[in-house]
């Protein structure tokens, strides 16, 4: 398995598709990011056309147990991001 492609070198790829300079492709990047990041923190959910879909889904209050000990304690309820990948993206990767 290779190794995840940095910020810097998609900061590089994403401005040569785009046929600009890195300081935009940067920009833009941190701009996607914002907006993502604001939004699904205020629990909406936000569509990456060709990604996925990146979305906030609330888990209750339950009962886990500690590995360690084999107690069984009560844990809080809180929220977890998901992220729901596209079919056409599947595909492309199992072609």
């Amino acid at each position: 398995m290779s190794k995840p492609m940095t910020k810097t070198q998609l900061v590089a790829a994403l401005a040569e598709t785009m046929g600009s300079d890195k300081k935009t492709a940067s920009a833009a990047l941190d701009a996607i990011a914002s907006v993502v990041t604001k939004e699904v923190a205020a629990g909406g959910a936000v569509t990456l056309p060709g990604i996925g879909k990146v979305y906030c889904k609330a888990r209750p209050e339950r009962q886990v147990r500690n590995p360690a000990t084999g107690d069984t304690m009560t844990k809080p309820a809180d929220k977890q991001v998901k992220v729901t990948i596209v079919k056409a993206l599947k595909d492309s990767v199992n072609v």
